[in-house]
């Protein structure tokens, strides 16, 4: 029987692009086969009374930093449930979807992904005995909206760190490699293009509207999630170089120079926001959709066949935008019920750790 919604799945082919899909009854058949291998338990509420956790990252010792966009502060939070906050963060200008966003970890070195008064940027700092300082800005000029922001950092297992970039609701931005904007941007720990990178620059992929979320598989495929317009949201299989299309196309097109999502929804089921790899899935969080996706992977090398997602927790804490795998094994996610698309309930906005069987 047909669901309110359309899960969209579709083979990548090694060369980066996507078979089209075959349709049946109105539907699209999944192209991969792969099944869930483990279940989510019973999440336990680590933190409470937050505002928009946006991103969460892990120190070598154990605590996690969370971002909260619109308060602009950075929170040191233990697996106890301790809170406590580094400060908000000088120059971050919370507006629309902007604000204090991602957070990325590497040593001693905190990078923050945040809006600024006139653009969005990233900035290194160093944290010792609980305190932030040497701030440096190492990117910036990304272009800033009140939409379509961004904001996702994360290094790779290649040691450099990915940013995600918004095309701030000017969809030219994400077919210009010389516009920052509508990108997924790969850099040194000093803001240079990282080596090997396709075109030189900062650009590592283009043609995206505003990727949310970034997960590397054990192969180190890198994955993004990425809120459609009007029709699908997407996971992507990240290639080198890759045109993902917007605003040409959104979902599975047929021209062969864009590369085709491996995963889609309709947006009322998703709106994905922040993306782990735990146990052989994906975990995305839906924003609109209310719930966490499970997308299992195949283990058909390069072509990024996935098997159909499914819906965890549909409804019950609201809108879910962080996740982020802990060093105990479980998911954290964060809710962001307080972003101003939400309904707000008692102890919102929240940490949740979430078991996996």
């Amino acid at each position: 029987m047909r669901s309110i919604f359309t899960i969209m799945i579709v083979a990548t082919l090694a060369a980066g692009c996507a078979a089209a899909p075959a349709e049946v009854g109105g539907e699209v058949r999944p192209a991969g086969t792969a099944t869930p291998t483990t279940t989510p338990g019973q999440p336990r509420t680590i933190a409470k009374g937050l505002r928009v956790p946006w991103s969460i990252a892990f120190l070598d010792g154990g605590d996690a930093l969370v971002a909260e966009r619109d308060r602009a502060r950075l929170l040191r939070v233990t697996a106890a449930g301790r809170v406590t906050s580094l400060g908000a963060i000088k120059g971050v200008q919370p507006d629309g979807e902007g604000g204090l966003m991602g957070v990325a970890v590497k040593g001693e070195r905190v990078f923050l992904y945040y809006t600024a008064a006139s653009d969005n940027r990233i900035v290194r700092y160093r944290l010792t005995g609980g305190r932030l300082s040497d701030a440096k800005v190492i990117v910036k000029g990304i272009p800033k909206g009140a939409i379509h922001n961004g904001g996702r950092l994360a290094f790779g297992p290649d040691g450099f760190l990915y940013a995600t970039t918004g095309e701030t609701g000017d969809r030219r931005l994400a077919q210009d490699r010389g516009s920052l904007g509508g990108k997924i941007l790969r850099v040194t720990e000093d803001g240079a293009p990282a080596p090997g990178n396709p075109f030189g620059t900062l650009v590592y992929s283009y043609g995206h509207r505003n990727v949310q979320g970034l997960a590397w598989d054990p192969a180190g495929r890198l994955y993004a999630s990425e809120f459609g317009s009007s029709s699908h949201d997407e996971v992507n299989l990240i290639k080198a170089g890759g045109n993902y299309g917007w605003p040409e196309v959104e979902g599975v097109g047929s021209d062969p120079g864009f590369v085709n999502p491996i995963v889609t929804w309709r947006t009322s089921a998703a709106s994905p926001s922040g993306m782990a790899y735990a146990k052989g899935s994906l975990w995305v969080g839906a924003l609109q959709g209310k719930r966490l996706w499970q997308v299992p992977l195949g283990e058909d090398g390069e072509d990024g066949a996935a098997g159909t997602p499914v819906a965890r927790f549909k409804g019950t804490y609201g809108r879910l935008r962080a996740v982020t795998p802990a060093p105990d094994g479980t998911l954290w996610v964060g809710t962001s019920n307080y972003d101003g698309r939400g309904d707000p309930r008692p102890g919102d906005d929240r940490i949740l750790s979430v078991p996996l069987s």
